[in-house]
């Protein structure tokens, strides 16, 4: 997570970060908007909110905390339960591929065939940004709804 920090701090933006304290390891990076670095002692909080605040996920190769994101992303995703469409990009085809074997899954019957859309491969950034550019419009504010007065003019 520091590189994606420290590349947007270095192109002027504004950084989150989701911190959980472990007893060997994880502390928060330097280049975290001060005001924007959370700690938390449980995951499933700070999976909450993760799920909570993101637009979009793209996971690249890690160990058993990141399978344990992206697959909370993807059951939640699955069984409809987030607010929005979050975008799920998967950093290096070759190594997902070979950690996770999704066509096994369908295989088996253990998800749908439809679930394997709902993340994708990417290898390069330009890549990962046309894809991001795509699905990520900006939110419009919510239309103010006109409420007719039950009350006839004066």
């Amino acid at each position: 997570m520091e590189a994606a920090n420290r590349g947007a701090a270095d192109a002027g933006g504004r950084t989150i970060g989701l911190n959980i304290g472990l007893p060997h390891e994880q502390k928060p990076n330097q280049f975290i908007t001060p005001e924007l670095c959370f700690q938390f002692h449980y995951f499933f909080m700070r999976k909450l909110w993760f799920a909570h605040l993101a637009r979009a996920l793209i996971v690249f190769p890690g160990g058993f905390g990141t399978m344990d994101e992206l697959m909370e992303i993807l059951t939640l995703a699955q069984t409809r339960k987030l607010a929005r469409r979050i975008p799920v990009l998967l950093y290096g085809t070759s190594y997902w591929k070979e950690i996770i074997n999704f066509d096994a899954l369908v295989r088996h019957g253990m998800v749908s065939p439809e679930d394997l859309q709902l993340f994708e491969y990417v290898d390069n950034p330009a890549t990962a940004f046309e894809i991001l550019q795509a699905a990520l419009v900006p939110e419009q504010p919510d239309k103010v709804p006109a409420f007719a007065s039950s009350r006839t003019p004066a």
